[in-house]
């Protein structure tokens, strides 16, 4: 039976994709790029994660050596080095966390009250700066500044008449920890603040004036108005966050490290270049890739925990 004005035809609601690609090559041809990329350096090498579960053997080639199954994770959990590496590394990460995820959603919240344009600019650039600072020369500063024969801050105490004290902030784990956590404020205070204060500037006045009409002080603006339209960013900001949990930057933890804060400094990443590639052991590769996944799989874990639990309480999951 047919339709009144007709017999029905198939509506095409796109062109082919074939089409689209020819008629666009440019635009397709930048995303060839990233996408190469990402191919190339991030899934191709998870091939390489089956050394973990073989006994690899370079002139064998990964196809060639044998498998071993879970024999390096067992021999990694039964290391005596399991408890002080994954103890220093959640320890540092989740004190670095607690202590430094707040302070740049506070620094944004008071920046975002100051009126002077000026005086806001010249904030945001002085605290901003010390992110670009490699950390390579973060660590160089730190050790001018702190070093027990040379530094600035033992050369100040010993002109004071009496004191005879010395402080060597590389020095013991306890030193250390405060350390790698004080100049983890500094370095990323301003740089974290960025993204809040992005969520801020979105935030409609009509909202703050409604609110001063109603008689609400600044402090009360603040905690039912910016906090409030800020909390997604902040749910989405953790969530990343605990996905690198055991993911302690090797370069500063490695820069700092010296044989009197090995107690505290010898995190996962820096074990895992130990046993990777300073050891002579034949079983060096795969031994230290099996750590580095099972560091990978505690983050992974992490992330989908911590999602789940954000979609639950106020469904600001990443997915």
């Amino acid at each position: 039976m047919q339709a009144p004005n007709g017999p029905s035809k198939r509506v095409h609601t796109g062109k082919p994709l074939s089409k689209r690609i020819l008629e666009n090559w440019q635009m397709y041809l930048f995303l060839l790029i990233p996408m190469v990329w990402l191919i190339v350096f991030k899934y191709w090498p998870m091939y390489g994660v089956t050394i973990a579960f073989k006994k690899y053997a370079p002139k064998a080639g990964i196809l060639g050596s044998p498998w071993v199954g879970f024999e390096y994770l067992v021999r990694f959990f039964q290391s005596y080095q399991f408890n002080r590496t994954v103890f220093n590394t959640v320890y540092l990460s989740m004190m670095s966390m607690i202590i430094t995820f707040p302070i740049p959603i506070i620094f944004a919240l008071l920046l975002n009250s100051v009126r002077s344009t000026k005086y806001k600019g010249v904030v945001e650039n002085v605290t901003y700066m010390p992110h670009f600072i490699s950390t390579v020369v973060m660590v160089g500063i730190l050790r001018r500044i702190f070093d027990i024969n040379t530094g600035m801050i033992n050369n100040l105490v010993e002109l004071i008449p009496g004191v005879n004290y010395t402080l060597n902030m590389f020095m013991g784990g306890h030193n250390f920890r405060v350390l790698y956590i004080l100049s983890g404020i500094w370095q990323s205070t301003g740089w974290g603040s960025i993204i809040y204060m992005a969520a801020l500037s979105s935030v409609d006045p009509e909202q703050h004036e409604a609110a001063t009409i109603d008689g609400a002080s600044r402090l009360q603006r603040v905690l039912h108005v910016d906090i409030p339209a800020i909390i997604p960013t902040i749910t989405v900001t953790l969530i990343l966050r605990f996905g690198s949990v055991m993911g302690i930057g090797f370069d500063k933890a490695y820069l700092m490290q010296n044989d009197t804060n090995l107690v505290a400094s010898e995190v996962i990443a820096t074990y895992v270049y130990k046993a990777g590639l300073t050891s002579t052991a034949n079983d060096a590769f795969s031994y230290a890739t099996a750590i580095g996944l099972f560091n990978s799989g505690v983050n992974l874990f992490f992330v989908l925990l911590v999602n789940k639990i954000a979609d639950k309480v106020n469904g600001s999951g990443l997915w």
